[in-house]
């Protein structure tokens, strides 16, 4: 019995055995060999090329008494044999049938003894090196709703036919032949319309330079705007050489993505798997009311046959990659393009929003870490696009309470090496008497410990006293710093006429982390669709892309732009709101507090972009960081940022505005929009029960 994180998830394969032309015995055993270890591996649906019974290059032969009559023999056998070895995976096999008036190239769906149906091609190829209409007939020529009597059963024949499981909600199961799948209205699509969830194609298709990206062309546009899985399998080694070649290519695709493919040109037998998330594929057509409308535009009848699907013992491991980093490729050049892409996002949208209210100045608050950094990056950028001086872009470094040496230093180097002004204000003083004239319970102990010991008050002092008392500290010292640091830029901003930039990141909004009225709030989000995890490698791409055009602003003598770049991002993560130890060393670090960003951008990929209930967002995780983070600690962090998100829904209702970067945004505008008051108990009940 699989476990709840494990529900929705299926296996399916594509098999991709030797042939020999017209060996009926040779072919039929290849056939059940693929068969018996899809079974094995807990295949629910495994599917064979086309014509495989007898070899897709036997020709005119298709068209012989002995070759159909052997075919249908090798049909019984297999059927046989299923029944025998109780093999559970839905095969779909590909043959030539005859049923009157002619022949027809058909997919037979068999389990176990069963045969379940039989699907014909739809549309011949008759170009090329095809000459199918001189030897079968074409599928659409059938009626909707025939049955016909096969090796002593009713079965149903026709194009109007899927499988549907009985056992595992939402797989249902569509297939078609080869050329199906090359016309612009390929019966996939009406199958997806219909509700399949996995199509599958039997085909032959031999090889030619680049088709196999073409190959891979048609997966995708098969399955990405179904929000379905589709399986290719092409005809392997064996087949007929006198005019063609095959290349055994087979391939698994998910929502436009390759799950799994073969290797190309092998001449032993091939299974390939993958575990396909019908729970995801079907939050997609539910968050993409489009699709609903195509399909209920396109809609025909189809009859559903049931099935009970076969289900591997568990899915562990996942027959499926699952990326720790979403959000951030994995492929060199592909990041180098998003990168660009965020950066060029950031900038555009700052010049429109710069052009529309009449600004050409810009108040940055400036602390030195890597949010900050990544919006001065683009304030600079917008400045050269719109051909005005660096400098109109002000940085404000406003050290506080716990400001480390490190960032105080990086936010003034930052600064010169762009060329922007700068100016910094310390705003402990003002920090400290907002405290003392609330009698927040630091400033009372403070000033009683001062006075016994007769010391004259400084603000150093008062910053050392609550480094040896941090159990004094609270959110009412934190937020007061951050919303005093807001009124200064704010104000700021005013005095200059600019406009003034926020640089709180996508996974800062989905955890809350931040102050209501202080860095929650500004004039324009810059980063409001970047999560953590990314804004690092944003960072890092201007840094080895940009920076060599951008010399000109720094100061003789100092650091290279780069060389600070790279500095600010060896630091740890801290809003610095709370004093620095004894060693000097920073004593809030974020990811202590909260958890790890990897962890969270994570969580709130599978929650957001793909309605991931916690039980499967934690069994994704054990598979993605398993072997980094202990299970209870997965749960631990999950649970907090369940607890977060929920609680934090009404700092995101009254979020400013800021572009959107990628498919997770969290805008109360237009992507996210969830009551305030919403209770979380549901999610962390599922998550305490979840193994």
């Amino acid at each position: 019995m699989v476990s709840p994180g494990e529900a929705g998830f299926v296996r399916v394969a594509a098999a991709v055995p030797p042939v020999r032309v017209a060996d009926f015995r040779f072919n039929r055993e290849q056939t059940l060999a693929l068969w018996r270890r899809a079974h094995e591996e807990g295949a629910a649906v495994v599917f064979f090329p086309e014509l495989g019974l007898a070899a897709y290059t036997a020709g005119d032969l298709h068209m012989d008494q002995l070759v159909l009559a052997q075919c249908l023999e090798s049909l019984r056998w297999l059927l046989e044999e299923g029944e025998r070895r109780d093999l559970r995976p839905l095969a779909f096999v590909g043959l030539p049938l005859f049923v009157h008036p002619g022949v027809f190239n058909v997919a037979a769906c068999l389990q176990g003894g069963r045969l379940l149906g039989i699907v014909p091609k739809a549309y011949l190829p008759n170009y090329g090196e095809f000459y199918e209409k001189r030897q079968f007939r074409e599928g659409r020529d059938v009626p909707d709703g025939t049955t016909i009597e096969l090796l002593g059963q009713a079965v149903p024949f026709g194009l109007d036919l899927l499988f549907a499981a009985e056992n595992v909600p939402g797989l249902v199961v569509g297939v078609e032949v080869c050329e199906d799948a090359w016309v612009q209205l390929s019966p996939n699509a009406f199958q997806t319309s219909a509700g399949a969830t996995v199509c599958g194609n039997l085909s032959s298709s031999n090889f030619l330079l680049g088709k196999a990206e073409t190959r891979h062309h048609l997966c995708w546009k098969a399955s990405a705007p179904a929000k379905a899985a589709y399986v290719y399998t092409a005809a392997g080694p064996g087949e007929s050489s006198s005019d063609l070649a095959f290349d055994a290519h087979a391939l698994i695709y998910e929502r436009g993505h390759c799950l799994a493919e073969s290797q190309r040109f092998a001449r032993e037998p091939q299974l390939i798997t993958a575990d396909v998330d019908l729970e995801q594929l079907l939050h997609a057509r539910l968050a993409t009311g489009s699709f609903g409308d195509c399909a209920l535009a396109h809609q025909r009848r189809y009859r559903r046959v049931p099935f009970v699907a076969h289900l591997p013992a568990s899915f562990r491991p996942l027959r499926r990659v699952v990326d720790r980093h979403p959000f951030v490729p994995k492929d060199p050049a592909t990041l180098a393009t998003r990168c660009w892409e965020v950066f060029e996002i950031q900038t555009n949208a700052l010049i429109t929003r710069m052009q529309y209210f009449g600004n050409e100045r810009m108040v940055l608050a400036l602390s030195g870490g890597r949010d900050s950094t990544l919006a001065a990056l683009a304030c600079a950028n917008a400045l050269d696009q719109l051909q005005l001086p660096r400098r109109n872009l002000l940085c404000v470094s406003m050290p506080g309470l716990g400001t480390s040496a490190h960032t105080r230093a990086a936010s003034r180097e930052l600064a010169q090496a762009l060329g922007a002004s700068f100016e910094e204000e310390d705003i402990r003083a003002e920090s400290f008497l907002i405290l003392h004239e609330q009698r927040h319970p630091a400033a009372v102990a403070y000033e009683e410990w001062r006075q016994q010991e007769r010391l004259e008050h400084t603000v150093d002092r008062f910053v050392q006293f609550l480094g040896a008392h941090p159990e004094l500290a609270d959110v009412e010292l934190e937020n007061v710093q951050a919303r005093v640091r807001k009124l200064r830029v704010m104000t700021k901003a005013n005095r200059y006429r600019a406009i003034e930039i926020g640089t709180g990141d996508l996974s800062e909004k989905a955890l809350g982390w931040s102050t209501y009225a202080g860095d929650q709030i500004s004039m324009y989000d810059l980063n409001a669709g970047i999560p953590k995890t990314l804004v690092e490698f944003v960072i890092r791409w201007v840094a080895n892309e940009r920076v060599q055009t951008w010399a000109r602003h720094e100061t003789p003598g100092g650091r290279t732009l780069r060389d600070v770049l790279f500095a600010i991002l060896q630091a740890p993560i801290s809003p610095e709101l709370l004093p620095v130890d004894a060693e000097g060393r920073i004593s809030q670090l974020t990811e202590s507090a909260i958890g790890p960003y990897e962890l969270h951008d994570f969580f709130l990929y599978w929650f957001v972009r793909h309605g991931a209930r916690p039980a499967r967002i934690l069994f994704l995780a054990q598979e993605a960081f398993g072997d980094e983070y202990a299970p209870d600690e997965l749960r631990k962090w999950l649970g907090v940022f369940f607890r977060r998100f929920f609680s934090s829904q009404w700092k995101r209702d009254c979020a400013p505005d800021g572009p959107k970067v990628g498919d997770v945004a969290l805008s109360p505008r237009g992507d996210w929009r969830m009551p305030a008051d919403a209770h979380v108990r549901a999610w962390l009940d599922e998550l305490e029960q979840a193994k």
